[in-house]
Order: structure tokens, then sequence, then C-alpha cells
């Protein structure tokens, strides 16, 4: 089933944070390493990315997790599977295997899923994250001018990603907590350059991050703004994600959901983080808030980010079935 057709006819549930669930499993060393890099000179604990090939079992758990609490949109374990990242293991010739990899795990997956309920079909999002580089900002303060990294760069290295989550078979293409709009535009042109050349094409989201309480990214921009300037892209959808939990969000979504002529997306995180960096909402503090996004007609696609487990899925889920999603403007 096309995801328009879906779109039109219901709210959309997108799944909750991968690393959340990860933590919860007491990881060492080597499940990060396997046997495949077992004599990688590197520390490895923390590259969750490369659990798609040394613990398969856990990444397959964690998207049948979220099946079961009614995702229909799951996420592939790549929000770091980028050749930047990667450079801080010493990871970056691996680029596309993770991708390709952690694409096939969620794949069958959603396959698996779509079988056992044919009138729920699932779908996999390949997550596209900003990487740890700006294109817009300085990191020297005493040098205005200096950029970490080129538009020319960034575009080379998200087409990478692109490349071998198009060949693990996604449905669509993520790209997600955007602080710096220049460098979802350079995602944008590296994407549009893998579609002309492999002849080929499927559905782009785009999810930018409101970084405080001033509603705007890191790179300035203020929520309209950030629509306009990515709109020519066409997007399925364009929404918001991370950093601020659903109560904060609710204002900037407002304004997306009033001037966007696309689908709108939101996966707030499960509120703001403790001074221990620990996220506190519960299931149905975070799907009671977000209800609230369902009842002005503000959203399209719902799920979870930072902090949010597949309880918290499950609980709005159940409440998205009761509401109609937003209708798209007349143009």
């Amino acid at each position: 089933m096309d995801i328009k057709n879906i779109l039109k006819q219901r709210i959309m549930i997108l799944d909750g944070a991968m690393g959340t669930l990860i933590q919860k499993h007491p990881l060492k060393e080597e499940d990060f390493r396997g046997a495949k890099w077992e004599q990688h000179p590197s520390f490895l604990k923390g590259n969750n990315e490369l659990l798609s090939i040394t613990r398969p079992d856990i990444i397959t758990e964690i998207h049948e997790l979220y099946c079961q609490a009614g995702a229909d949109i799951i996420e592939t374990n790549t929000f770091n599977a980028n050749r930047i990242s990667q450079s801080d293991y010493g990871l970056e010739e691996c680029v596309y295997e993770l991708n390709y990899e952690a694409a096939k795990i969620a794949k069958q997956v959603a396959v698996k899923y779509s079988k056992q309920n044919p009138s729920k079909p699932r779908f996999v999002a390949g997550a596209i994250g900003p990487t740890n580089k700006t294109a817009s900002l300085s990191p020297d303060v005493n040098n205005p001018a200096y950029r970490a990294v080129t538009f020319q760069t960034l575009k080379n290295i998200y087409k990478e990603q692109v490349k071998g989550l198009i060949d693990g078979e996604v449905d669509m293409l993520l790209i997600e907590t955007i602080f710096d709009t220049l460098n979802a535009k350079a995602a944008l042109f590296g994407i549009e350059e893998f579609f002309e050349e492999a002849g080929i094409r499927i559905p782009v989201m785009i999810s930018g991050t409101i970084t405080d309480a001033s509603g705007r990214t890191l790179s300035g921009q203020t929520t309209e703004a950030f629509l306009i300037s990515l709109a020519h892209s066409n997007p399925l959808s364009i929404g918001l994600n991370c950093a601020l939990g659903a109560a904060q969000l609710r204002p900037y979504l407002q304004i997306l959901a009033e001037k966007s002529p696309f689908y709108v997306s939101a996966y707030p995180n499960a509120g703001l983080p403790n001074e221990f960096g620990e996220y506190e909402e519960t299931p149905k503090q975070t799907a009671a808030l977000v209800e609230t996004f369902m009842k002005e007609n503000l959203i399209n696609i719902i799920g979870g980010c930072c902090g949010t487990t597949h309880e918290h899925i499950h609980s709005i889920a159940t409440l998205a079935e009761k509401y109609p999603p937003r209708i798209l403007p007349s143009t």
C-alpha cells in the first residue's frame, strides 16, 4: 500500500528511541567489536551502529518491540553511520556495510509484521543523522570564517550513506535531528544526485531540531524559515524531533501545521532530561501531552525521540486511533 494513501486516512506511528533501548542491555566492549573488529586499535563501546553487525539480535529485538507497540514506520540503526561520525572510531571505510546491514535487519522485521497483519503494512525509514559537524557555523570563535566541513564533503558522505540504505531496501529516507539547514541541503543534494544516477526515487522525510526556547535551530533559523528553506525538495513530510519534550515542542509544531504544504511529523523526547541526563516522563505522561497534537489536528506522523521506549509508543499509538490526521492545506 502506498504510504501517501495511508497518511490520508490516519495518523501514522513512528518508532521511539533506538539508543534508549540499546542502553537497557549491559553491553561490553566485546559486544561492539565482535569477531570483525576484535583487533581494532580504537575503543568501540558506544558506537551503536556496529551492533547491526556484531549483535543483530539486539537490533532485531528492538525493531520488533516497536512493531508490537504499534509502529508503522521503524528507523534503521544508522543515525551515526556516516563517514564523519565513524571517523571518531577509525571506521570510515565501514559506512556502506553499516547502512546496508542495518537496513536489511529493519526490512526483515517490517516484512514479517506486514505479513502478520496486511491491513497494517510496516515501512522502513533510513535514518540519516546530522553528523557532528556544521556547515554554517565556525567552531573557532577567533575565526568566524572557518568551517570544519565543506558542503561538497557533506554531500558526498550523505550520498555514500544513502547508497547503503537503499541497497538494503529501505522504503524512505529520514533526514533527522537537523540543527543546521545547510547540512540538510547537502543531504538533499546528495540524495537527489544518487536518485538521478540510480534511476530510482523513494520518499524523503525531513525533521529538524529546535534547540531551546528561542524557537530556533542551532544555526539560527525560525521554524517557518526552516520550512521555507527546505520546501524546494518537496518532501513527503517535514517535522520536528529531539531537544524538546512534547510540551515545549507544541508552539513550533503549530507553525508547521499551519504553514506546511507537506505532511507534518513530530517525535519529541520523553520530556527534558534531569541533572543526570535521564528522561523521567512516563509513557502515560508523554501520550497525554502528544494527544494535544492530535486534538488540534497538528500532525500526520507521530513517534518518540530520546528517552522514549516501546511502552511510550504503545501509549501514543493507542491514542492515535481515536483521532483523524491533519489535512493538507489546499494549494
